[in-house]
């Protein structure tokens, strides 16, 4: 799904995420993204601009409007529209179908606030994610201007601290002030399950849907081959194991860019936990556990 011309910009601005959207005529009335997950079943998300409230919904297979998930400002409170677990589970299975939404990252980014924690979840765990979906976030930044004089100065100015360089931007989108804020999952307050109108059984089928897909990837193609040692890491932790599974499922004939991204250099950690437990075939979380 590639980003619109409207939302990437956004996305590469702190203020989109802290709720301090700037007003400029050049922002659309409405931005909608949707995210295809499973079976015509997708995750929309419609952002109102400049406000930045937002709505969440779900569309149904041969539908053409999302059902209403949850609806939230800019800047929260935000509805439990989603268990954690339910948006962890759709944003692997996104990722497993658009190499260009690696899991963590944008969905994560995008629609963790209305997934916040409940007394049942491992907070520590969800943080971690939440916080390398947010530094996930990176922008194009110009090469900094070299400084120094022209001409050779004269040598009672050839200290460096006569020709200071230009601060670089930094390409990560958040500071660590905004990554941390963001990081920490908000405890659910806003309960809209229990209305009427909310699509429970869409979405309990949406959630098999996604487990099936999930549990049928390791039991394909080339990967029974490595799943073996796929379990050895996700049972031991070690991660220092990933480069010889990246090369087992290169020599079994593997093409697929999610999998194969996830495992390649620079290692992402909690971007490899998630791909080891798929094609390990074990819980969600088992790896993950060792490395937060």
């Amino acid at each position: 799904m590639p980003l619109s011309e409207a939302l990437l910009p956004l996305t590469q601005d702190p203020g989109f995420w802290t709720g301090q959207i700037s007003d400029s005529d050049d922002l659309p009335p409405q931005l909608r993204v949707s995210f295809p997950v499973v079976d015509g079943y997708a995750l929309v998300l419609d952002i109102e601009l400049p406000s930045g409230d937002r709505t969440l919904g779900l569309r149904r297979p041969v539908s053409s409007e999302p059902v209403q998930l949850g609806w939230a400002p800019a800047s929260g409170p935000y509805p439990a529209a989603l268990h954690w677990w339910e948006l962890e589970s759709f944003a692997r299975v996104i990722a497993l179908d658009d190499p260009l939404l690696p899991h963590p990252g944008l969905v994560v980014a995008l629609l963790s606030p209305f997934a916040p924690a409940t007394a049942d979840d491992d907070v520590t765990a969800i943080s971690a994610v939440r916080e390398a979906a947010y530094r996930s976030l990176r922008r194009e930044v110009p090469a900094v201007a070299p400084s120094g004089p022209e001409q050779a100065p004269l040598p009672l100015f050839t200290d460096e601290r006569w020709w200071p360089a230009p601060q670089a931007l930094s390409p990560q989108v958040l500071d660590e002030a905004a990554v941390a804020a963001l990081s920490a999952p908000a405890w659910a307050s806003l309960q809209v399950r229990a209305g009427g109108r909310f699509p429970h059984d869409d979405l309990i089928d949406l959630v098999r849907r996604s487990a099936v897909r999930m549990n049928r990837l390791p039991e394909q193609d080339c990967y029974p081959q490595t799943r073996s040692l796929a379990r050895r890491i996700a049972d031991s932790g070690d991660l220092t194991l990933v480069p010889a599974l990246l090369a087992a499922l290169t020599e079994a004939g593997c093409d697929h860019p999610t999998v194969l991204d996830a495992l390649s250099e620079p290692l992402v950690p909690l971007e490899a936990c998630w791909m080891v437990e798929t094609l390990a075939g074990v819980e969600p979380g088992t790896l993950l556990r060792h490395h937060v």
